[in-house]
């Protein structure tokens, strides 16, 4: 049976029924509410079969991301921004666990964003981003990121109406500034049900050695879900650009999640055609050289 969807072997067989970032981009008209938060769209498999795929991605993510950093070294360019967006307990310390976890550190870039420091607020929102963009043959990770200026920043009122109206055109502007950086950018966000984020909550209380994940702060989070969900909105109808869409993932099955992020993450390294690096040596005189050292 031939592979269909994006493929994470010569020969493997992927339980994808279409490219999965088709089936997860956001698009013109797209609704966040009529998203099934406990849904696998495009996935034809369950659990069992998505732990395989994982582990079978992951080693293909690991040399494509080889690839890319060795390139680098000659002079290649490109690099990849994965920016996570989700509410709390929705899965972001597990995609960076079982998928970026996957490859040489040496060849991540993890920054988490938390609240901005006294210095930074003294300073447009985007001045404590920009020193954390991604490096040449690098993959970098935003752990939460400059789009929780038009969240937090909304729901709470953070800032005057204006300002945030003004950060979403700042914010495509900065992303065009990485795109002609030669960075491919994956903005996610992991989308988690109401329900089984309190599930998650209440996990996390009734197991001692999850009590220090949990913040009392999360629940007043969790009061202001709708409120989040039209900042969300409003980001998608904003900011998801053909250089730099957005996917929104449901996130009830972390299986699914983890799993939808690797292939977007070697959709776009396919995509990059990468191979290795053409040596610039003479390798049979080096192999003489070193057979007689």
């Amino acid at each position: 049976m031939p592979s269909r969807g994006v493929t994470v072997g010569e020969s493997a067989e992927t339980p994808w029924d279409a490219d999965p970032s088709e089936n997860l981009r956001v698009r013109p008209g797209f609704r966040l509410a009529d998203v099934d938060t406990g849904s696998t769209p495009g996935y034809e498999g369950g659990k069992q079969r998505a732990v395989a795929a994982l582990a079978e991605g992951a080693a293909v993510f690991d040399s494509l991301q080889e690839k890319l950093f060795a390139n680098s070294r000659l002079g290649d360019e490109r690099k990849i921004l994965l920016v996570l967006q989700a509410m709390d307990t929705a899965g972001k310390g597990g995609i960076l666990r079982h998928v970026v976890g996957a490859v040489d550190p040496q060849g991540v870039q993890i920054t988490a964003f938390k609240k901005p420091t006294p210095e930074e607020l003294t300073h447009d929102f985007l001045w404590r981003v920009r020193p954390h963009t991604t490096d040449a043959g690098m993959i970098g990770v935003f752990d939460r990121s400059h789009y929780e200026d038009v969240l937090i920043g909304r729901v709470r009122e953070l800032a005057p109406a204006a300002e945030i109206e003004r950060r979403y055109d700042a914010i495509n502007a900065f992303e065009r500034e990485l795109v002609a950086d030669n960075t491919t950018i994956i903005k996610v966000m992991l989308h988690l049900g109401a329900d089984e984020q309190k599930k998650r909550l209440q996990d996390r209380l009734a197991r001692p050695e999850k009590h220090w994940k949990f913040n009392p702060g999360d629940i007043d989070e969790r009061l202001l879900l709708p409120k989040y969900h039209e900042a969300y909105q409003v980001v998608f109808d904003r900011t998801s650009t053909p250089d730099a869409p957005w996917f929104v993932i449901p996130a009830d099955k972390k299986w699914f999640a983890r799993l939808a992020v690797q292939q977007l993450l070697i959709h776009a390294l396919q995509g990059m055609s990468l191979s290795w690096p053409v040596a610039d040596f003479d390798i049979e005189h080096e192999k003489a050289r070193l057979a007689a050292s």
